[in-house]
């Protein structure tokens, strides 16, 4: 089997489809929960799956720091390695090695730097990136590319957009011809239209699987956000699934989905669940605050994961405190099942056309705020 997309409905801008891969199908608009070292944090695999994912996401930078992607090769590829059999998409590495590495050097050729875990010096290419993705059997590998900052100028934003580009043609080269594999191209252009324009018109020419809208979520605000995106998807191929990297909370998503956007990624609530915080449809709620001590309700009513079917909140309100292991267990495994049902809400949404209502619903609960104490 190949890789391919079907947008199977409409409703306005937003798409209601799959994904088909040879490890599985992937419904969109899909959610993505991060495995960045091969582990969703506090989650076997197999509880992921039961939450509602299709997809996982991996990082290349740190899997190839440790334990190295020719380890995971030799032991079989990253699919075996953490026991998820369903379709993975890994990260380049770029945004990582800007964020996290030390003593960074861009050039033409790729991007030199030190470990931020032993300082050991390494060189990120897009030649090498592919590699990586490769030896870590990938289903979805993503072109390397410069993560452009927040704020830049034009000047600043073009001189990357174009490195990106380059690198792009690069990343492709280095793929070469795997079928039953796919390659996004990611799009650049910082909040730019022009710029982000140009991009996509460099992506379609080199001609890519998939296509990823990059430098977002990098600090510019939701509004500023939605202003890109209210072009930005627009400017891809219509016929291919369209990725916005490192979104994001509820709301975020949802708007970007109204906007034409298929795939989505997010720490946001793994992060979450180990600090305390729930995600539900009345918002996020702080399972630190002693106005759940003695509240004998679900965290969640309707929910069906164990933290809402199993336990109060007076008990993960208990566990939370004293930062036991099955407190971001379980708010993990609730905030990655109310993300997922927000996919599939969403999904229904538009295959049923009354995406407008949904999200009028969407919001009104969420202005609501969480239930009263008791």
């Amino acid at each position: 089997m190949r890789f391919a997309f079907q947008i199977e409905t409409r409703d306005g801008r937003a798409r209601q489809g799959r994904i088909d891969t040879p490890r599985g199908e992937i419904r969109t608009p899909a959610f993505m929960p991060v495995g960045t070292a091969a582990t969703v944090k506090g989650m076997l695999p197999e509880q992921v799956r039961e939450t509602g994912a299709d997809i996982l996401l991996g990082n290349t930078y740190h899997l190839m720091l440790r334990p190295s992607a020719e380890r995971i090769a030799d032991l079989g590829g990253l699919h075996k390695f953490m026991n998820w059999d369903r379709p993975i998409l890994t990260d380049s590495g770029g945004f990582q090695v800007m964020s996290l590495a030390n003593l960074r050097k861009l050039t033409e050729e790729g991007v030199r730097f030190a470990s931020h875990v032993d300082g050991s010096r390494h060189m990120l290419t897009p030649e090498r990136s592919m590699e990586i993705q490769r030896l870590l059997g990938s289903d979805i590998v993503m072109a390397f590319d410069e993560c452009t900052p927040f704020p830049a100028d034009e000047a600043v934003a073009r001189a990357s957009m174009e490195l990106s580009m380059r690198w792009a043609a690069r990343s492709r080269e280095a793929f070469g011809d795997r079928p039953g594999y796919a390659l996004f191209g990611i799009q650049q252009g910082s909040v730019y239209k022009d710029m982000r324009a140009e991009s996509a018109e460099a992506l379609r020419g080199i001609g890519f699987d998939g296509y990823a809208i990059g430098g977002l979520a990098v600090g510019e605000g939701q509004e500023l956000m939605f202003d890109v995106l209210d072009y930005a998807p627009g400017q891809l191929p219509e016929d291919k699934p369209r990725y916005l990297m490192g979104v994001g909370k509820p709301d975020d998503i949802v708007g970007a989905v109204q906007r034409g956007v298929d795939m989505f990624d997010c720490v946001l609530p793994t992060r979450s669940g180990r600090t305390g915080q729930a995600w539900t449809a009345r918002g996020s709620v702080n399972l630190r605050n002693a106005r759940h001590r003695d509240d004998p309700r679900p965290l969640e009513a309707g929910c069906d994961c164990p933290a809402c079917t199993k336990y109060s909140r007076a008990y993960l309100h208990h566990v939370v405190r004293l930062d036991e292991m099955i407190a971001g267990m379980l708010l993990t495994w609730h905030n990655l099942r109310y993300y997922q049902r927000l996919m599939a809400g969403l999904r229904a949404a538009i295959a049923d056309q009354r995406l407008d209502v949904f999200v009028a619903e969407f919001h009104e609960l969420r202005a609501q705020g969480d239930i009263d104490p008791i």
